[in-house]
């Protein structure tokens, strides 16, 4: 029997550690070998917006809890773990990655978990002192380090990386202000009303927020540290430490320039292929067709994970093809927040629960169909529409869960 052909996973993020993982755990018995720019072995990221920031966590360096798998597993595995060495080049014709280093590493397939990069700021001053973003451990080090110095705390950005870090930094004790170009908070992920509770969170924690204002300059001073923003009409920010939290751009750069088709993501089919079908990408970098038309990108932990264990599978020989249902999670203070499927586009939501007390869902439909759920502190109804959109006919119209005394846990009874 013929060796099975190396397998090359760029990226040692969740995706990437997690295909590695998943092909030994169905028994490819092939060399493996995992690449990734950073100085560590593959670890968590969610926590470094949480609470790797808060008082609670650690001072030293010693970061072994955020492991996603201890070093001793890569070697137990026969897993070839790279750190340290950024991909340069594909090399698709001879069937090889270039590394900085100079190494050429073969492949029979190869896997790009490439991730994303936070997007830049294109205003003057963001290059001073005391103006951070977050994507990896490093730039998380840096950010703690500066909270701990930092009085005044201002948050460009008004999505959950930007909400998550203006939560630490105030709970951490320092005055916070964040700043949204959009008329809300949570603008392209979320229905107004979750919108809503979740800028009265922050309001009544003592956040100052402000929304349909973009910042135009950051100003320093003479020793290049950050002092001030300044939004558009002139009103100036106070601000010690200014984070930029204005979004991701998936790093396709390898793609693009090994002639791989990338739109916003590395374009992908059902099975995670790009057009050459030795070459697969998961995870934020993707782009991946849609259950019901068209396509597209997720940055989520669940997505990463799932599209681990199907490309995993597909390079095993399996005939499947990626429809796992998207969900997401976000922690500020005490307040948590569960998104079951994509809502966006919805056009009519349905509440359900106690608004009042911070305790509900808002039911997303379209077209009479149950598009997902956002849920504020009740995880069973997160769990409920998380079962329905596995179904391939969710069986819940707006009308139903409208009617007065309408409960998620008994219409699933009813379903079961």
């Amino acid at each position: 029997m013929a060796a099975a052909p190396p397998v090359v996973v760029v990226g040692a993020g969740q995706a990437g550690s997690d295909t590695v993982a998943a092909l030994r755990a169905r028994g490819f018995a092939g060399r493996l070998t995992l690449i990734g720019d950073e100085d560590t072995v593959p670890y968590h990221r969610p926590p470094l917006s949480k609470e790797y920031l808060g008082d609670r966590a650690p001072a030293r360096d010693d970061d072994r809890e955020l492991e996603l798998r201890p070093a001793s597993f890569y070697e137990d595995q026969d897993i070839e773990l790279v750190p340290g060495d950024r991909a340069l080049a594909l090399d698709r014709e001879r069937g090889r990655v270039v590394l900085a280093s100079g190494r050429h590493v073969p492949y029979g397939r190869l896997v790009l978990a490439t991730g994303a990069r936070p997007r830049s700021l294109p205003v003057p001053g963001t290059g001073l002192t005391g103006v951070l973003s977050v994507r990896g451990l490093a730039d998380a080090r840096a950010l703690r380090a500066a909270l701990r110095a930092s009085a005044r705390v201002l948050v460009i950005g008004g999505g959950f990386l930007g909400l998550e870090i203006a939560a630490a930094a105030r709970t951490s004790g320092a005055a916070v202000h964040v700043v949204e170009t959009a008329p809300r908070l949570l603008p392209r992920s979320v229905s107004t009303a979750i919108s809503d509770v979740v800028a009265d969170e922050h309001r009544d924690r003592g956040v100052r927020v402000t929304t349909s204002r973009r910042v135009t300059a950051l100003h320093g001073d003479a020793g290049g540290h950050v002092r001030f923003a300044e939004l558009e009409g002139g009103e100036r920010i106070p601000s010690d430490l200014v984070v930029l939290a204005v979004g991701a751009a998936p790093r396709t750069r390898l793609a693009s320039d090994a002639g791989l088709a990338v739109r916003d993501g590395i374009l992908v089919d059902a099975r995670l292929r790009t057009a050459d079908r030795t070459v697969h990408a998961v995870g934020d970098c993707a782009r991946f067709p849609r259950p019901g038309g068209g396509d597209l990108r997720l940055e989520s932990v669940q997505n990463a994970a799932d599209q681990a264990r199907c490309v995993a599978a597909v390079i095993c020989g399996e005939e499947v093809t990626y429809r796992a249902v998207p969900w997401f999670w976000t922690d500020q203070y005490a307040l948590r927040l569960q998104i079951a499927g994509i809502t966006a586009g919805h056009d009519r939501t349905v509440t359900v629960g106690d608004p009042a007390g911070r305790r509900f869902s808002v039911l997303c439909f379209r077209d009479g169909r149950l598009l997902g759920a956002e849920s504020v502190d009740r995880p069973a109804d997160h769990a409920i529409v998380r079962r329905l959109l596995a179904a391939d006919h969710p069986r819940l119209t707006p009308d139903e869960a409208a009617r007065p005394g309408f409960d998620l846990k008994a219409h699933q009874r009813q379903l079961a």
